[in-house]
């Protein structure tokens, strides 16, 4: 038999040989196991106490006045609705208040966020070089020198008369 912590898969028969519930058959072949096996021997023993622990335990009696106290509290504490519900029945006056006021904050708010705020670091702008890409310039250049044939067309013409 394969070490059953080894394994990973048979640690429930371990647990089940501890609490007495493994049919007689893998006990059997377990118990041979134990005697060879000090790691789970030490796993048995360990998960015996437990159960042992377990079975000696008696939970304390439940009071007779129980469900009376609890009741109680709960009537003493209210619901979380109630609760709730109790903090909004305040004043008529703060009830009617209380759209204005609601409004009054929402301009305020809308007036802070469509204001720029002055501690924004503005886009820095990108140099030329790295914003053209080589098309761009090719046809930037073939522009500028039509304009400069033009100019030179439109110079003779252009020269002031002297009289």
């Amino acid at each position: 038999m394969e070490c059953p912590l080894e394994t990973r898969q048979d640690r429930e028969i371990l647990v089940a040989y501890s609490s007495r519930a493994l049919n007689g058959d893998d006990t059997q072949r377990l118990e041979t196991h134990l005697k060879t096996c000090s790691a789970c021997s030490e796993f048995v023993r360990g998960q015996r106490a437990v159960f042992e622990a377990l079975d000696a335990w008696e939970a304390p009696p439940v009071p007779v006045d129980f469900d009376r106290r609890v009741y109680a509290r709960i009537e003493r504490e209210g619901s979380w609705w109630q609760r709730m519900r109790f903090g909004m029945s305040i004043p008529w006056l703060y009830r009617a208040l209380l759209p204005l006021t609601t409004v009054a904050a929402l301009v305020v708010l809308g007036v802070v966020l469509e204001r720029p705020s002055p501690h924004r670091a503005q886009p820095q702008p990108a140099t030329a070089e790295a914003a053209l890409q080589p098309d761009q310039v090719v046809s930037a250049l073939d522009e500028m020198e039509v304009i400069d044939q033009f100019n030179h067309l439109m110079k003779p013409d252009s020269a002031p008369s002297k009289m």
